[in-house]
């Protein structure tokens, strides 16, 4: 088993600079968990002291129900694949990988049937007797992922491994290292600041800010489900488009834009919940893949707004496309994803379609999801 559970453990490194604050966390047996936030948020301190690299100030950690607290990090039964990838440059790929075997005193033919076993999971059988500076980039994060691999520790952690990686590589990777879990079945945490990593990688996301989780669910629930205005923020991509208004009462309940300059209806299945906010000022977020143009869809849930555009981006598959609202008041600015083919002009007025189904409301003074 390699259950990993953190009970209100909390980092400080100064008795006014506390980094992470009483987390709370259960990471079943073989599940894969991706710690994600901004730089500084404590993901990568929290993994440092799961390793035991880092000694948490108060709090228990526990590995496969067994409080580690006070375990030296060779004796707590992980293996940890850094940014850095920390061959040994004079060592070749089958020593680097062997290496960690040999101090624990295993015999020659069960280090070889490791390493070969790890190097044919890998694809890296043919390079086994080249040294690091031969290697590319992808090959010696291979390697460090074979050095662990060869341990068959309880639990792997990962520290923004494909960091130093360049774009297409780290896809690549990033295909390789979910494989690689459902092959060997061991729990995975894994730190990143990337969410486009976290969303595609991990069973379940814990999201990160300031030291605190902010939220623990799936992707797909953190996607459609934002536990407030900062998750709802941090993943997706472009960021999630925000606006101020007020709600307005009545028997078809609407929300007007803070300089009401439009109005849009408010769905079914928020009526109810923002009754209650009758009156206030309260966020609006919408997601740029849910404002469409006509070309796309014809939906009663969606609503036209005049905008004028301001900056086209065309990638590929796809345009973004940056607008101001029309006679708004505001100097606010939004985005839309759209077809690529979809013919625009900057400087030309236009109309999008807001898909009312898809707005997600928050709390002015909280940001907590309504």
């Amino acid at each position: 088993m390699g259950s990993v559970k953190l009970e209100n453990v909390r980092k400080t490194f100064d008795p006014n600079i506390t980094v992470v604050h009483d987390v709370n966390l259960l990471i079943e047996d073989k599940e894969f968990v991706v710690l994600v936030g901004p730089s500084g948020c404590g993901k990568s301190t929290t993994l440092r002291m799961i390793a035991g690299l880092e000694e948490i100030t108060s709090g228990n950690i526990s590995i496969d129900n067994v409080v580690v607290n006070d375990i030296p990090p060779k004796d707590r039964d992980i293996a940890m694949v850094f940014q850095n990838y920390a061959l040994y440059p004079h060592m070749n790929v089958f020593e680097n990988m062997a290496f960690g075997l040999k101090l624990r005193k295993y015999e020659k033919a069960e280090i070889q049937k490791r390493v070969n076993k790890a190097a044919g999971i890998l694809g890296i059988s043919q390079l086994l007797d080249r040294r690091p500076k031969a290697l590319s980039g992808g090959q010696r994060q291979r390697v460090a992922l074979g050095r662990a691999i060869v341990r068959q520790p309880k639990v792997f952690l990962f520290d923004e491994p494909l960091s130093n990686l360049d774009a297409n590589l780290r896809v690549q990777m990033r295909t390789e290292i979910s494989r690689l879990h459902h092959q060997i079945e061991t729990t995975m945490i894994y730190v990143t600041h990337d969410q486009v990593e976290a969303m595609s990688m991990g069973d379940r996301i814990v999201v990160m800010k300031d030291g605190y989780i902010y939220q623990v669910d799936t992707p797909l629930n953190i996607y459609n489900f934002p536990a407030n205005k900062f998750v709802a923020s941090f993943i997706g991509s472009p960021t999630m488009n925000f606006m101020l208004g007020k709600v307005q009462n009545g028997e078809m309940h609407s929300f007007a834009i803070a300089d009401n300059s439009f109005s849009l209806p408010l769905p079914e299945s928020l009526k109810s919940k923002l009754s209650q906010f009758a009156g206030q000022e309260v966020i609006l977020g919408i997601r740029p893949e849910h404002i469409h143009t006509i070309q796309q869809s014809q939906s009663p849930t969606l609503v036209s707004v005049n905008v004028d555009i301001e900056v086209l981006e065309t990638v590929g598959n796809e345009m973004f496309v940056y607008f101001s609202l029309q006679n708004s008041k505001s100097k606010d600015h939004f985005v839309a994803r759209v077809p690529p083919d979809t013919r625009l002009k900057v400087g030309s007025p236009f109309s999008l379609y807001i898909d009312t189904s898809k707005l997600h409301f928050f709390d002015k003074a909280t940001e907590k999801s309504i």
